[in-house]
């Protein structure tokens, strides 16, 4: 299978400190790939090369073939990356509505808002992409969490990415939520778009994950299909030993039995 997007060598340096060092990750359309690797394994700063937010040092990046450059984020949306954030990036104060077509897009040519247009296309695109039927005109701040977290996913897939990247995405959803993003995950993945899932949760890997790939201390492990690993090799990937080595058995030979 030939990779969507390929990023190799990519190093990136922050002082004398190095991120990433020498990291190749590919992405395949309609896999869900699981990025996982302990705090400071480098996730986090390879896919915001990838989004746009920072530069790389070296490396190429390369997209259906092509070598692409990613200066911003606005060239990432173009080349139909999209990324959710953690920390959400919605306006509380502005509508569902208004927040689904934030941006250039909001006004017509005569610098009028067409408002009943835009609740109903903004109802209408929540539904068909994410299955969430809520009223438009509502402040995102009256919003759950779950709900916010959808509205901002459908933001994102509306603008026909290619590549979605969610970051931690179920950290603050119950299991019920949880298991809604997994419905909506499996969706998206039906529609031929790659999706890059960071986690420090290795059993959502089990449930949705295709690939994962494994970063420990800014370098890259190894990555695997789903089928060929298990708990315990994923972390001897991530913490370079086996589970057994971390917590090693207890040795009670040496006391005498009565």
């Amino acid at each position: 299978m030939t990779a969507l997007l390929q990023l190799s060598n990519i190093s990136k340096k922050f002082g004398q400190f190095y991120a990433l060092k020498d990291v190749d990750f590919n992405i395949y359309s309609g896999e869900v790939n699981v990025l996982i690797g302990e705090n400071g394994a480098g996730k986090s700063t390879l896919m915001k090369i990838l989004s746009g937010v920072y530069g790389k040092d070296t490396g190429s990046i390369i997209m259906n073939g092509k070598e692409i450059e990613i200066s911003s984020p606005m060239d990432a949306v173009r080349m139909g990356i999209g990324t959710v954030y953690q920390e959400l990036t919605l306006v509380p104060e502005l509508s569902v509505g208004e927040n689904f077509f934030l941006g250039p897009n909001l006004m017509t040519n005569y610098g009028f808002v067409p408002w009943k247009k835009l609740h109903d296309d903004a109802g209408r695109e929540l539904r068909e992409l994410v299955d969430l039927d809520i009223d438009t005109k509502v402040k995102v701040k009256k919003l759950g969490i779950a709900q916010q977290q959808l509205l901002e996913i459908a933001r994102v897939v509306s603008h026909n990415i290619r590549i979605l990247i969610l970051d931690e995405p179920t950290a603050v959803l119950t299991n019920r939520e949880v298991e809604k993003l997994f419905e909506i995950i499996q969706a998206v993945k039906t529609r031929g778009i790659a999706i890059v899932y960071i986690s420090h949760r290795l059993e959502e890997l089990f449930r949705i994950g295709d690939r994962v790939t494994v970063l420990r201390d800014g370098h890259m492990v190894g990555c695997k299909l789903r089928r060929d690993v298990d708990t315990n090799n994923l972390i001897n990937m991530m913490v370079g030993r086996n589970i057994e080595n971390q917590y090693p058995r207890a040795d009670f030979s040496h006391i005498e039995r009565k």
